[in-house]
């Protein structure tokens, strides 16, 4: 019989020969010494954390070996441990520095598990995963003569990576935020207008009222001169939408939208998660990631606007909707069909393999 005392020493030398018995591979060795050097998995380093207003924060990342850079207005998926849960969301980048590190500017949704990890509890020293940068709501190699800026909240953060970058002609910005204290990069928009780089129009919607295409049109009247670059809130970026295409300009609007616009709902169904055993009951509008989350399923996600694909899952038997235009996606057994639970809502029972 072994004695009680001798267990732990022979139970830790046990532990310590298995470990030198594990197949080991220098992809392993790099992750323990140096995880931005791994040349098949790409991440970055969390340099610091800048508070930008009460609820925004600018993320500076190191990032590591394999990163393409980028061009300015483009996004970049960021994949952060939560909970020991991988968690990816999309964010704006809003500049390389000269050390070459990239940064990311975050604003805390209500709610919002990861914006708010990223503004209120992320610890400079972090490793974080990345993809590399894509999106195109960015400047032409041939700069307009006129440019306009439309933002609104978190939506100046693909525009400040443009005016870091870029001296541009003639340009106008017009932004939006409930109150001079929430302006994402305030000091730094105010100093660039006084010196000449940007004509700076804020709309304080606390005292001012939301902003409109009047309003718009009210304060620059040369409008449909100008190439317009817009980034906000939905209902905003369809009424210019709208309004851009009453004026025969839309060839010269630009938009980004940080969820996707949903045009056709139909009947919802039951969402049945095979490997978690869970079973949602969910409306046909609501996006099948949003139904699962809200049920407390961990999903795979990342844009949320139908960009990245993060959040493709098989399914194996029922119809789904594409918020986005009504297509319907229908599977039987066997037919492993792939969807995108971020754009698409049940349309009855479904099936998916998660």
């Amino acid at each position: 019989m072994t004695s009680p005392a001798r267990t732990p020493l022979r139970t830790r030398l046990m532990d310590i020969a298995s470990a030198l018995a594990t197949p080991l591979v220098p992809t392993d060795f790099l992750d323990l010494v140096a995880p931005l050097s791994n040349p098949t998995q790409l991440r970055g380093k969390v340099v610091a954390v800048r508070p930008e207003t009460r609820d925004a924060a600018t993320l500076v990342i190191r990032p590591g070996r394999g990163w393409n850079d980028h061009t300015p207005g483009q996004y970049v998926r960021i994949g952060v441990d939560i909970d020991g849960v991988r968690q990816w969301r999309t964010y704006s980048l809003t500049g390389p520095l000269a050390d070459g590190c990239l940064t990311v500017t975050v604003k805390a949704i209500p709610d919002g598990l990861v914006s708010n990890h990223l503004v209120r509890a992320l610890q400079p020293g972090t490793v974080v995963h990345l993809d590399q940068a894509a999106g195109d709501f960015v400047l032409p190699a041939t700069l307009p003569s006129k440019a306009l800026f439309i933002t609104a909240g978190s939506g100046i953060t693909p525009v400040m990576g443009m005016l870091r970058h870029r001296a541009l002609p003639d340009a106008v910005l017009i932004h939006s935020a409930p109150t001079s204290a929430d302006v994402i990069f305030a000091t730094e928009l105010r100093a660039l207008a006084a010196a000449g780089g940007v004509t700076l129009i804020e709309q304080h919607t606390d005292a001012d009222g939301m902003l409109s295409v009047d309003d718009i049109a009210a304060l620059v009247p040369d409008l449909a001169e100008r190439e317009i670059w817009a980034c906000g809130p939905s209902p905003m970026l369809d009424a210019i939408e709208e309004h851009a295409a009453g004026l025969g300009i839309l060839d010269r609007l630009h938009i980004e939208r940080f969820r996707p616009v949903v045009i056709v709902t139909g009947e919802g169904g039951t969402l049945s998660f095979d490997r978690s055993n869970t079973v949602v009951e969910a409306d046909g509008a609501t996006p099948i990631l949003t139904a699962a989350e809200n049920a407390g399923v961990l999903m795979p996600s990342g844009c949320r606007m139908g960009i990245c694909f993060g959040c493709v899952l098989p399914l194996r038997e029922g119809a789904v909707r594409d918020l986005r235009d009504g297509t319907l996606t229908v599977a039987a057994e066997g037919d492993n069909v792939l969807i995108q639970t971020c754009i698409s809502a049940a349309a009855g029972a479904c099936r998916i393999d998660h």
